[in-house]
């Protein structure tokens, strides 16, 4: 009776109710958003074939050091900036044209780049046709405004228009991709349903809440970059290890190692999305409530190694679903499982506790040693090893990072707290 009236009382509770329509609303988008794909991913893997994949892949992967540039950490200092002046139009107008702003003008400067990349480089030239049809996902991203609905804890609003996108990208595969020749439409429907989700939600911010855009002025922009950096590296530098790994791998390798490599991650990444969900849903309410962290890390803690562990547990399953029959596909597997627990450790000590406490510098730091060291094993670990030199190379710098940060939470913790 007691337990049945306590969970009567929490559910009138305003934090609880918004916390649990949050988890649930992303724990649909992120998991929709990564079972689509995995629904698609037998039958991509059989008809365009493991080689013709891993090219799409690397094609992904070169766009995604970009992706990371032009986030340029909004989707932690703006969902931030937002929880804490939801209730103010006008900073709220100003946040929407810091994001626009510079997010633009990053995605036309990496457009440049990405270009002049392709075309120097012969592979990707040969290639051209899978590449170009890869940007326009940067734009998408660009225009999606996930900070926004994340800050306002409306995540409900990003999923409806994820699940309607990535249900179009899924019919598609099935309906028009029909032989190893039609792999070049895989971007193109990805690259659809981006853009698709970014239009939509940019119409929503200016017609449901009214958000205008205006110029900030060159002033004002080198004041976003300047505030931004630390985080900004923070979050961009973990690319060097993470994306590197992939990238190098299909330089490397033959593309269908990469293709194996990748699609075992995407199954392995689908456990630790689930612990992101909570982690996401929890910053703004820990920004808010911050002496409910020692409860939300707990939880966790108990919630990464049983992800870590499901993945190992049920190989022969992912193997068999997956098509896969590669000597080096177990222990990658087990490693990148392994990866996972890690970077569950940066989610807690480092995006909850210690950039909630505005320590970004200290997450920075630690982040800037992980990276470098991953950055520059990535070479010699995979050009020896392969794929278990790349899932490897992924453990040890995921290793780092989080380790580093659970020590510095462990040494420092009092010290913050005190001072607050």
């Amino acid at each position: 009776m007691k337990n049945l009236n306590k969970l009567k009382k929490l559910s009138k509770n305003k934090d609880v109710r918004t916390l649990t329509e949050n988890f649930v609303s992303l724990s649909l988008l992120r998991v929709i958003g990564l079972l689509l794909p995995l629904i698609t991913l037998p039958y991509v893997l059989r008809v365009l074939g493991k080689s013709n994949y891993g090219i799409i892949v690397l094609a992904t992967s070169l766009i995604n050091y970009f992706t990371a540039l032009t986030d340029y950490s909004f989707r932690i200092t703006a969902t931030r900036d937002v929880a804490i002046n939801k209730n103010d139009k006008k900073q709220l107008d100003l946040i929407y044209s810091n994001v626009l702003t510079v997010r633009m003008l990053f995605c036309i400067l990496s457009t440049i780049v990405i270009l002049l990349i392709v075309l120097l480089y012969k592979p990707f030239r040969d290639e051209i046709t899978v590449f170009l049809l890869t940007i326009p996902m940067l734009f998408g991203y660009v225009l999606f405004p996930e900070w926004f609905f994340q800050g306002i804890e409306k995540m409900r609003y990003i999923t409806y228009l994820n699940l309607g996108i990535k249900t179009f990208f899924t019919i598609c595969i099935f309906v028009f991709i029909h032989e190893a020749n039609d792999y070049w439409m895989y971007p193109l429907f990805n690259s659809l349903g981006f853009i698709g989700a970014g239009i939509v939600g940019q119409s929503m911010l200016t017609r449901k809440y009214k958000l205008k855009y205006y110029w900030i002025g060159t002033k004002r922009i080198k004041k976003v970059l300047k505030n931004n950096f630390p985080i900004f590296i923070n979050q961009f530098l973990p690319t060097l290890y993470n994306n590197t790994s992939s990238f190098l791998l299909g330089i490397m390798a033959p593309t269908y190692m990469l293709g194996i490599y990748d699609a075992i991650k995407k199954v392995v990444e689908l456990f630790y999305t689930f612990a992101n969900i909570i982690a996401t849903v929890f910053f703004p309410f820990l920004n808010r409530v911050k002496n409910a962290f020692n409860k939300y890390k707990k939880a966790m803690l108990i919630i990464g190694v049983s992800l870590t562990l499901i993945p190992i547990v049920s190989y022969k399953l992912i193997f068999w679903y997956l098509d896969i029959n590669n000597n080096f596909a177990l222990p990658c597997l087990i490693l990148l499982s392994v990866s996972v627990f890690f970077v569950i450790l940066y989610d807690i000590f480092g995006l909850n506790f210690f950039i909630v406490h505005n320590q970004d510098k200290l997450v920075m730091r630690n982040t800037i040693m992980a990276s470098i060291i991953g950055f520059i094993l990535a070479f010699p670990l995979i050009y020896y090893f392969g794929i278990i030199g790349a899932a490897l190379n992924l453990v040890l710098s995921r290793g780092i990072m989080g380790l580093g940060l659970t020590y510095k939470y462990h040494k420092s913790k009092k010290i913050i707290l005190k001072n607050l």
